[in-house]
């Protein structure tokens, strides 16, 4: 299927191509169609797979055939980090170039000043982080009363982030007449519980069984003791020949340790995590993108704002100690169609955290067992494949 199936306007049509996009993936093919037809849509797909267009493409289409457009923000997507809103703003303005669009973004950490002089000149679309968006609402900048679309992204996230009562504020703020979008790469309960009341009549769009990786990543299991870490690190980035690769860790303080140990040995390396200011942030994650810089470490925080589609490397140096968090991480390589790698190192620290990560995937990682710096104590013994507990959550998708 092509884009040119979809009934998508010329305008749109022609920033796809301009973009080089000519197939949409599995869930813009049945997502676009779905919410062209105004109905609710709840999208429940693994990260990588083309959620952004998916929600963004059929918004602007509608706000585009619309021959009277009123003054007001028409449409608001929420999202939970600075980096993922910057990267749909700017997904927005690739596929409205030609559509005659008004959009903006508005997050925390900077100046307000940009972005209320924006919001004063008149927005159709605003993408929004809930801390930044209800600071400006509570200042009378951002007004929602003539909204008619409404998108959550990422609503697993903002439930990890802690963000899920702002979320919830804002949404008792929005008309209840809209048109609602609600994207997510997992389904815990209490989001599932937030979808119900929040959608109305919904199409449920699901590409791939929940907390599902995605089958060209593949997965690799190095077990090692906590000290030896930084070693293993940059022995496979020599072994392997590695160009790039994104490292995850669990606290700020360890990503600046990972980076310290890096740049000892001479291997270009920043880090990305919440006590980096704005600048130093998008600075870090432009020169990785630009090839500048050989490793970014980043907490989780940034994850789902890192978005490279020929990112083939990702290290777990440390696991997650939620185990969705893994299927996030994982998610950053792997994309659009390209095949990936996923390290992860264990210690004997994150042995129950690595269950609860192969009880949730529903397989066992696979195990490398011949490096230089194996885990004291002798081997670890093999379990079977765990069974995953999505089968309850898909059971539950099948009755929608």
């Amino acid at each position: 299927m092509a884009f040119q199936n979809l009934n998508l306007i010329e305008p749109i049509l022609k920033a796809l191509a301009k973009e080089g996009y000519t197939t949409p993936t599995p869930i813009q093919q049945q997502a676009i169609p779905l919410a062209l037809n105004g109905h609710d849509v709840l999208g429940c797909a693994q990260t990588g797979t083309g959620k952004t267009a998916a929600f963004s493409i059929p918004i602007i289409q509608l706000l585009a055939l619309q021959k009277q457009r009123k003054p007001g923000i028409k449409a608001l997507i929420l999202t939970p980090t600075r980096e993922l809103a910057i990267q749909i703003e700017e997904s927005i303005a690739a596929y409205g170039t030609f559509a005659n669009i008004r959009h903006t973004v508005i997050f925390g950490g900077v100046s307000q000043l940009h972005q209320t002089n924006a919001l004063k000149r008149g927005v159709d679309i605003l993408v929004a982080t809930p801390g930044r968006l209800l600071d400006l609402i509570n200042q009378r900048f951002v007004d929602l009363r003539q909204l008619e679309f409404f998108v959550l992204d990422e609503a697993d996230r903002m439930l990890d982030m802690g963000f899920i009562h702002d979320v919830k504020k804002i949404i008792a703020l929005l008309p209840q007449k809209r048109q609602t979008m609600f994207f997510s790469a997992t389904m815990p309960p209490e989001i599932q519980k937030l979808a119900d009341t929040l959608l109305k009549n919904p199409k449920m769009v699901e590409v791939t069984p929940p907390s599902s990786t995605v089958d060209k990543i593949e997965q690799k299991l190095y077990y090692t003791n906590k000290n030896d870490k930084p070693k293993l690190l940059l022995y496979l980035l020599d072994k392997e020949n590695i160009d790039t690769a994104l490292v995850f860790t669990r606290t700020k303080h360890g990503a600046d340790r990972v980076v310290k140990a890096l740049l000892k040995e001479g291997i270009k390396a920043a880090a990305i995590h919440g006590n980096k200011s704005q600048n130093a942030r998008q600075n870090a994650l432009s020169g990785f993108k630009a090839g500048k810089l050989r490793v970014l470490v980043a907490t989780d925080i940034a994850a789902r704002g890192i978005d490279i589609d020929e990112l083939a490397n990702v290290f777990n140096y440390d696991l997650p100690n939620i185990p969705e968090t893994y299927v996030h991480r994982i998610g950053r390589t792997g994309r659009a169609g390209n095949s990936g790698i996923a390290i992860s190192f264990c210690d004997g620290e994150t042995l129950k955290e690595l269950k609860e990560i192969q009880k949730l995937i529903g397989k066992t990682i696979p195990v490398t067992e011949k490096h230089p710096f194996p885990m004291s104590g002798g081997a670890i013994e093999k379990s079977e494949a765990p069974k995953s507990r999505n089968n309850n959550q898909n059971r539950r998708f099948q009755r929608r």
